[in-house]
């Protein structure tokens, strides 16, 4: 009997409840930065091929099992339809090239040293989106008032 191929991929795979049809971003829906930037994410990608999904709320995180809240705390996720998971900046990137005139970025993104440059940016980005969201309070665009709650003494 003949055996297929297995496939081997070097990032991690989320096996789904049941598969999207089209790629998942995980944001965190309490922090009006992380709002605003998946909102531009959905607007540049292929008209109908990001679903975005607050991963705060209640129940969201039941349909990607491999996936912790901690984990999303730390960066955003795209959740492939094949399954592959993609976080930071690479989830951004992979984003993106679901359109066809931005497929470029895909591969500048994976230039020696273009890569780590930008996954420390995000990084950066990412501890600190709370505190960029600090304006947000002032405006009452806050929602109940996590931009005050995750600062230099709430990290998480």
């Amino acid at each position: 009997m003949k055996t297929l191929p297995t496939r081997t991929s070097p990032r991690p795979e989320i096996r789904h409840m049941r598969t999207p049809e089209k790629y998942a971003v995980l944001y965190d829906g309490r922090c009006v930065f992380c709002t605003k930037q998946s909102r531009r994410l959905l607007a540049l990608a292929r008209p109908s091929s990001l679903e975005l999904v607050d991963f705060q709320q209640s129940r969201a995180l039941e349909r990607f099992p491999g996936l912790s809240h901690e984990a999303c705390m730390q960066a955003m996720h795209l959740i492939a339809p094949d399954g592959q998971v993609f976080r930071g900046f690479e989830a951004i990137v992979q984003a993106l090239g679901t359109h066809p005139a931005l497929r470029w970025p895909v591969r500048l993104y994976y230039v020696p040293g273009i890569r780590q440059l930008c996954d420390a940016l995000y990084r950066w980005i990412a501890r600190n989106r709370y505190r960029m969201s600090r304006q947000a309070v002032a405006r009452g665009e806050c929602p109940e008032g996590t931009c005050s709650l995750h600062g230099p003494d709430n990290p998480t």
